[in-house]
């Protein structure tokens, strides 16, 4: 009897239009920052109701870039959740500041304020929180937060730019919540800055690529902001290849900037995909919609948030949570779907579970919800090549392993 087809986790949604768009960029002789990129820049601008975004090689870079666009250094701290990728410390470390781990809430799955208020000092330079799986946080609470007068009086400016705010950095972690809603309004308006991912197995793609939004108060010079992360994406430089060529060629070079610019080749993938984000979006939520009721019956179930009266997910990540299984069961349960060709993953491993974290005196025991998720949770396959009848092989192929995991 022939195997069933495969079921990958999160396969890139790479169509002939996306194809077609590369082409086009490829035959047009301009195939780094350019004329498209500006291009994808103001689509996005337009599909998160925003002035201005700006895109760069990858998540990472451009929150870096964020982070030193603040004067975040040694003897600064960032607050950040326990449970994240490691890219969300990796940026601060790089900054040589530390990062201050935050528990999760065990319902929302994401920090919340009320856990960000004991950590929060005079060192306290940023506040990043991560909207998990493309949950986002309550964003209302953590801005009420960072700008109540106990948080402002704590706070010490160490430059002109943290002399502005007047606060801490409220730098949002949405890598995975491109396309999710707070409060009726894209994600992406509500912190001072938003870190987008459009990595390869995210909801919208670029291969690579990621964009920072803007929502800075508007005490704040945005031209002079947005001409600083420009020209520290390519080395310092201030005119790009674009305004070299349309304009006079003569440049300058005023700080040691880096080179993490997005391609056209890039903007190409990415205006595809924009065009068709909407409906898109609306499969990935009829597809968790069905996983929901295919699981609800179940008494080891534990539904991952995906709408309230306030959010809605961008349904990123299908983080199914078996209640009361151990992490060691939950990867027997991988073991028997792979066997069956259905691909599936774990969102992620709490940051003090890593080498690295381990030796800057982390332990996981200190972060018990983000411990328990760790556990509990196991990410289903989520995305477009998923047809009605893969969703309920899925499903039915999760009960009879979890069953037989917890009643051998």
């Amino acid at each position: 009897m022939s195997m069933p087809k495969s079921i990958g986790f999160a396969p890139p949604p790479i169509d002939e239009d996306t194809i077609a768009a590369v082409t086009e960029v490829l035959r047009s002789g301009w195939i780094t920052s350019g004329p498209e990129l500006a291009a994808f820049e103001e689509e996005l601008a337009v599909f998160l109701q925003l002035k201005h975004v700006a895109c760069f090689s990858s998540w990472t870079t451009a929150c870096e870039l964020a982070l030193r666009w603040f004067g975040v250094g040694p003897g600064d701290e960032v607050i950040i959740p326990a449970m994240t990728y490691a890219a969300t410390a990796n940026i601060v470390l790089h900054c040589g500041a530390t990062p201050v781990l935050a528990d999760i809430d065990p319902a929302e799955r994401v920090i919340t304020a009320s856990a960000i208020v004991p950590l929060i000092g005079p060192r306290t330079k940023v506040v990043m929180p991560v909207d998990l799986g493309g949950w986002p946080v309550d964003y209302d609470a953590i801005s009420a937060l960072l700008n109540s007068e106990a948080t402002r009086a704590t706070f010490q400016a160490q430059n002109d730019v943290q002399a502005q705010l007047e606060r801490p950095l409220f730098l949002s972690d949405a890598a995975h919540s491109f396309g999710a809603k707070y409060a009726g309004q894209p994600v992406g308006s509500q912190a001072d800055i938003t870190g987008f991912s459009f990595h390869a197995v995210k909801n919208l793609t670029t291969a690579e690529g990621g964009a920072l939004a803007f929502n800075l108060p508007d005490s704040l010079e945005m031209d002079s902001i947005l001409g600083w992360f420009k020209a520290m994406a390519l080395h310092g430089q201030s005119k790009s290849a674009l305004e070299k060529t349309t304009g006079s060629w003569h440049y300058d070079v005023v700080e040691a900037g880096y080179k993490c610019n997005m391609t056209d080749l890039q903007a190409a993938i990415g205006r595809a995909q924009l065009r068709k984000y909407p409906e898109q979006l609306q499969r990935r939520a009829a597809i968790a919609n069905q996983y929901h009721a295919g699981f609800q019956a179940c008494s080891w179930y534990e539904s991952p948030p995906l709408a309230d009266a306030v959010r809605t997910s961008s349904y990123h990540l299908f983080q199914l949570r078996i209640k009361g299984i151990s992490s060691e069961k939950r990867d027997g349960i991988m073991r028997t779907l792979k066997a069956q060709g259905i691909a599936t993953n774990v969102h992620f491993q709490p940051l003090p579970m890593l080498t690295l974290h381990q030796r800057r005196g982390e332990r996981v025991a200190n972060y018990p919800a983000s411990a328990q998720l760790f556990e509990e949770s196991l990410s289903l396959p989520i995305h477009l090549d998923l047809s009605d009848h893969d969703i309920q092989r899925v499903v039915q192929a999760v009960k009879d392993a979890v069953e037989t995991a917890m009643h051998p």
